[in-house]
């Protein structure tokens, strides 16, 4: 059981790891150089792990026995001014929970075609990066600031809305990173009973076809 959470914290210490640096590929590819400058285009874990985010919260909703196991790594810097395009900021926010979907699909397909012929404990394994993949993409989906999905909600916004929508978030992001998160957590509970019957499990049942 012990050696199950250890593995859970590792996973979902480098999976928002990745979602970090895809944040900075993805900056980097559209013309801000900030993350690559400042040494952040890197899998080394020590640049970007938050002792809070990456630790301290994943280890106590743990040990709260939630079926919830978020956390987050120290946001990789870039210049919105710098990118190119119209949805150059939308594409950067997209980057991160677009790798956990396509983490999850990997490692949901390998279920799929080798799973009958996987030890239980590889099996289990690979069930745990995909879960812990889909619920990092689908919590930072949500379309409330500081996650992803709000700059991604912003960018596709028309324009006048697009300026309403960036002053609720400017205003939001007030509250801090821990502030914001706490009180994402504290509606996401809420939501956790339908989100997990009605959105996670259907499409983990999916991506692992439906062997958990």
């Amino acid at each position: 059981m012990q050696i199950d959470i250890v593995f859970g914290i590792v996973i979902l210490i480098f999976s928002v790891i990745l979602h970090e640096v895809a944040h900075g590929y993805m900056a980097n590819y559209l013309g801000d150089p900030t993350a690559r400058l400042m040494g952040r285009l890197t899998l080394n874990p020590f640049p970007h792990i938050d002792l809070l985010g990456s630790i301290i919260l994943p280890a106590v909703l743990v040990i709260a026995g939630s079926p919830l196991l978020i956390g987050y790594a120290k946001p990789v810097p870039y210049n919105p001014y710098n990118l190119r395009g119209r949805f150059g900021e939308a594409l950067v926010a997209f980057a991160g929970p677009g790798t956990n979907i396509l983490l999850a699909v990997i490692f949901g397909l390998l279920i799929r075609v080798f799973g009958a012929g996987l030890d239980s404990g590889l099996l289990d394994a690979l069930a745990t990066i995909v879960y812990i993949n889909m619920l990092l993409a689908l919590f930072n989906l949500i379309p409330i600031p500081p996650l992803d999905g709000s700059k991604i909600l912003s960018g596709i916004l028309p324009e006048a809305l697009g300026r309403a929508y960036d002053s609720f978030r400017f205003n939001f992001e007030q509250l801090g990173v821990l502030s914001g998160t706490l009180l994402i957590l504290i509606v996401f509970y809420f939501l956790a009973p339908y989100f997990f019957v009605s959105i996670l499990l259907p499409i983990f049942r999916f991506l692992t076809g439906g062997g958990f």
